[in-house]
């Protein structure tokens, strides 16, 4: 039976909208940025991957990259697994805020956590004697402080819904705990905790922001080498092959992590959730990581609240009132409050943006065809949806300006710019949240309210849409908070005179002059305190664990 021509059309509509957008504002500037590296004068020339990729500086920095990243996802599983446990097999009071806890720095803007562990470990702070400023060891904590998250949620859901009796049957057949966990448990955690470590390992190489802020130069990352190359040494041609060295990787990390969450998927379906249970004297080693690991998340916040009480006449709010005025020397084009509501504005207006194109692409990413080649499709279409998540957001950002720089697409005056380099940050976690409750709808609700008489229209109004309105409510909270702590492409697009609120904490802390820091640090404190409202509102609003990531 083919379907009706509405629903072909609907389909079309659905994915070209969000193909068209991807294309335009993200395939578009990288292809642009990925040929200043393949041709020189017009002719293909490719003699500057060999020379780039041999520098040592440049295999220094690919070694480093790889090996933090590597290094903290090994250290986010073996952290995150206790803590999955505790929070998603466990039952106690308490537990929905130490779950929010263990999310809030995932979503917590790269620039407040670099300005955050700056002040935790630099000299007279809460961890100063350590003398970890500006070390290896800081970039490291920080990373994990970003990414547990991710495990614990990725595995936990997952761990979840999986049911306890093939569990208890081993133990009733005599297995002792170390067995059960190797021989029934972790089998049927492999895929997501794969899922969840590639996810980590994707950001933790594509970090930006916080590699910046703590490591500078000497520490650098590919991403903060794309930085440089292009915004101090305008060498392009370097710049996009390092650009295109990532997207490789990027590209390898998804399919990885793709694959594994199609072997998660299978397995939720199988397996049938119960609640979880009281705790048992054997789960004290695990919740004592728990605990250990929630008093880590929450000291770099602690330290950076108690340090905007710091002024040079002791303690008080001096650093707050001086956000209304634009700084020691007036180092500020415009006061820290206007950043503020330039970046409020910009982030509404970037969350409509990849709410509309997220929802859109969910709902035919979520459709279950009997034509192995359309399923092959949705699955590759939802791969290019994720592909803004681990590319640069320097390249996209400085893909922009040498694209989007003739009619019709002219925007590099635009204030438009902005938000749609924010939207597609934000993209990714917006499909990610939605699908998962899309793909659960029985199949046949909609086949009886087909049969009954309603026209597809309706059909998608009163199943698809009255089912997933509190998802899609969490998810616009989600891609808000991601849109208002962007600093990597809005680094490049932000015009001096309309700057965003992580813009100019950068640019403060990079200022001499003590008030500028302390501005800085209370700055960082009201973005984390907006950040961690609308994350606690994504909280209230989520379906149970569904949409985790």
């Amino acid at each position: 039976m083919k379907p009706a021509p509405s629903t072909v059309l609907a389909i079309v509509l659905g994915a070209g909208v969000p193909l068209a957008f991807v294309g335009v504002f993200f395939a578009w500037p990288v292809a642009a940025m990925v040929a200043r590296g393949l041709f020189a004068d017009g002719v293909l020339d490719l003699g500057g991957f060999a020379e780039v990729l041999t520098r040592p500086r440049t295999l220094r920095l690919i070694g480093l990259t790889i090996g933090q990243a590597a290094l903290a996802s090994i250290v986010c599983v073996i952290l995150g697994l206790p803590i999955a446990h505790v929070l998603y097999r466990l039952r106690f009071r308490g537990q929905r805020m130490l779950r929010a806890l263990v999310v809030l720095p995932f979503v917590l803007p790269t620039v407040v956590v670099g300005v955050a562990f700056r002040t935790l470990l630099r000299e007279g702070g809460l961890l100063g004697d350590l003398h970890l400023d500006g070390t290896f060891a800081a970039i490291m904590l920080a990373l994990v402080f970003f990414n547990v998250a991710v495990v614990v949620r990725t595995v936990g859901t997952t761990w979840e819904g999986l049911d306890q009796r093939q569990e208890e049957a081993a133990r009733v057949l005599g297995a002792g705990p170390v067995r059960v966990w190797f021989t029934v448990t972790l089998p049927r955690l492999a895929p997501a905790i794969t899922s969840a470590a590639s996810i980590v390992f994707l950001f933790c190489s594509t970090a930006f922001g916080v590699v910046l802020v703590l490591g500078g130069t000497r520490f650098g990352t590919i991403e903060t080498e794309i930085y440089l190359l292009t915004t101090q040494f305008l060498d392009l041609r370097a710049a996009s092959v390092l650009s295109m060295t990532q997207l490789v990787v990027v590209v390898a990390v998804l399919l990885v992590a793709a694959r594994a969450r199609g072997g998660r998927t299978a397995q939720r379906r199988v397996d049938s959730a119960r609640s979880g249970r009281a705790p048992r004297p054997g789960d004290l080693p695990n919740i004592v990581v728990t605990l250990a690991v929630a008093a880590f998340l929450a000291l770099p916040i602690v330290a950076l609240l108690l340090r905007s009480l710091r002024t040079a006449d002791g303690w008080g709010l001096g650093n707050y009132a001086a956000l209304g005025t634009t700084g020691s020397r007036n180092a500020l084009v415009v006061p820290v409050w206007t950043a503020l509501g330039n970046s409020l504005v910009i982030a509404v207006q970037a969350t409509a943006i990849a709410l509309v194109i997220g929802l859109a692409a969910s709902l035919v990413i979520s459709r279950r065809p009997r034509s192995p080649g359309l399923r092959r499709s949705l699955a590759g279409f939802d791969g290019v949806l994720m592909l803004p998540l681990g590319v640069s957001a320097v390249t996209v950002g400085f893909g922009f300006l040498i694209t989007l720089n003739q009619p019709p697409f002219d925007l590099r005056s635009s204030p438009v710019l902005v938000p749609i380099a924010q939207a597609l940050v934000a993209l990714p976690l917006v499909v990610r949240t939605v699908l998962p409750v899309l793909t659960g709808i029985d199949g046949r609700m909609r086949e009886s309210a087909a049969v009954l008489g309603s026209a597809p229209w309706r059909v998608l109004r009163d199943v698809d849409l009255a089912i997933v309105g509190r998802p899609v409510l969490a998810a616009s909270g989600f891609a808000f908070a991601v849109a208002l702590g962007e600093f990597g492409a809005t680094s490049f697009l932000s015009r001096p005179d309309r700057p965003t609120l992580p813009v100019v904490i950068f640019r403060l802390i990079g200022l001499p002059g003590g008030d500028n820091f302390g501005m800085a640090i209370a700055a960082s404190v009201v973005l984390a305190a907006v950040t961690v409202a609308v994350i606690a509102l994504v909280e209230r609003l989520r379906v149970g664990t569904m949409g985790a990531f």
